[in-house]
């Protein structure tokens, strides 16, 4: 007989990652935080596809930006459309609102949503080709409170979580007219050092000057640095908007930096953006940036809608919290139940799922290989559950359960009829 053919391990693609039981409590933890925040400021959640057509981030995003020339995932369905892997939320919120005619007759919209993104980039820390983001977003509000209020629903969210060290910086970007006076003059101004300029500088320098501005190249920090600021194009209305933000932060105790370079990454930004920042990831800082697109709404093809939003990538906010071991674990298991292995398992299993239908909401382990009780009780205590469920001869003889806090002695060990093991165990779950 020949030797059966090795078969050769598959591993995931690079730049996606796997989840591990270990530390999805984590993610889950800052989910749930998220999900609370969001419903104190009234925001409800929308879900909407993974897959869009490719169309819809050229418009949205922008031809000339990294993003849509360099990290879209996309391919030609079998109807020869080209689809892409969603790479950011806003395209799609917007896409939903106005296929959905949410925004009828004025209406405003509070909405969120979470879910995979995808960019074809360099893989590094805080940085995957697939990462999970969360984002919120504000429509027909044209006051900048509402661009207030997503920084202060960020602000309480860093609180609630417990993040250090984040600083916030902001910035107007102005009208779409007064953006392009001053992209006529940056670029007259850049074009003087063009031979100084690194290669994706010149790329950018007719198609997308702002943002040079970004450019972490120290290269070019004097050339930045001396270049003409976009607040001296700013037209008086948006001067005054972004006035009320800065005197509304002032007010609720937000501090914050004017970065008169912060220009966002993708095209659609008009008026105020701001980034959240930290030291701790090293040259991957913000966790979170947005700002208002008023003219969004309409470049999709939807009526004129005044929006603003953010988004947060959830991948860096847990490296954060593992890296500076903000939280600490927490058990999975409520309670363990330690049986003694002569009782047949058909009884066990049935006497587990009374247990649940009682008490849905405790997480309940059964042990479905009884050894002896002192080592079904280090598995309990190895779980880290909070209770023991003792079922033995005596238990079954006289119908009852004995119930053993691991966690606090002064409970001790109780042996309880049915009714009162539920009230009993109701008041901590």
């Amino acid at each position: 007989m020949g030797k059966k053919p090795v078969r050769k391990k598959i591993n995931r693609l690079r730049g996606m990652y796997d989840i591990l039981p270990s530390e999805i409590w984590i993610w889950q933890k800052v989910e749930k935080i998220v999900s609370e925040v969001f419903h104190s400021y009234n925001f409800q959640e929308i879900r909407f596809p993974i897959l869009e057509s490719t169309s819809l981030f050229h418009t949205a995003i922008g031809e000339a930006t990294d993003v849509v020339e360099k990290e879209m995932f996309s391919f030609d369905n079998r109807s020869g459309n080209s689809i892409s892997l969603r790479p950011e939320g806003t395209a799609g919120c917007v896409r939903a609102v106005i296929q959905n005619d949410l925004c009828n007759r004025g209406l405003t919209q509070k909405l969120w949503y979470k879910g995979p993104m995808f960019r074809y980039e360099r893989p590094q820390k805080g940085r995957n080709r697939q990462f999970t983001q969360i984002g919120a977003e504000i429509y027909n509000i044209e006051s900048s409170q509402a661009d207030v209020e997503l920084i202060l629903m960020s602000h309480r969210l860093w609180k609630r979580i417990g993040l250090p060290n984040i600083r916030l910086e902001i910035n107007s970007l102005g009208t779409s007219e007064s953006r392009l006076a001053y992209r006529e003059e940056l670029i007259e101004y850049l074009s003087q050092y063009k031979e100084l300029l690194d290669d994706d500088a010149k790329n950018r320098l007719q198609s997308n000057p702002l943002r040079i501005l970004d450019s972490k190249n120290p290269q070019l920090e004097d050339i930045i640095k001396s270049a003409p600021v976009l607040e001296d194009f700013l037209d008086e209305e948006s001067k005054q908007h972004f006035e009320c933000v800065k005197q509304s932060l002032d007010e609720c105790g937000i501090e914050y930096t004017v970065n008169q370079k912060l220009v966002r990454g993708l095209d659609y930004y008009s008026r105020t953006v701001f980034e959240w920042i930290t030291d701790d990831l090293g040259s991957q800082g913000t966790i979170c940036g947005g700002g208002r697109y008023d003219s969004l709404v309409e470049l999709q093809g939807g009526k004129p809608t005044t929006a603003v939003g953010f988004a947060m990538g959830l991948d860096r906010i847990v490296e954060i919290i593992k890296d500076l071991n903000l939280w600490q674990p927490e058990s999975q298991v409520d309670a363990y139940m330690i049986i003694d292995k002569e009782i047949p398992m058909q009884h066990i299993y049935k006497l587990s799922e009374q247990i649940r239908s009682a008490l849905p909401k405790l997480n309940l382990l059964v042990n479905q290989n009884p050894s002896s009780f002192k080592a079904q009780f280090k598995k309990a205590d190895k779980s880290m559950a909070q209770f023991a469920i003792i079922v033995g001869e005596n238990e079954i003889n006289n119908k009852i359960l004995t119930l053993k806090s691991l966690k606090d002695k002064s409970f001790g060990q109780k042996e309880l009829r049915f009714d009162d093991f539920v009230k009993t165990l109701s008041q901590f779950k």
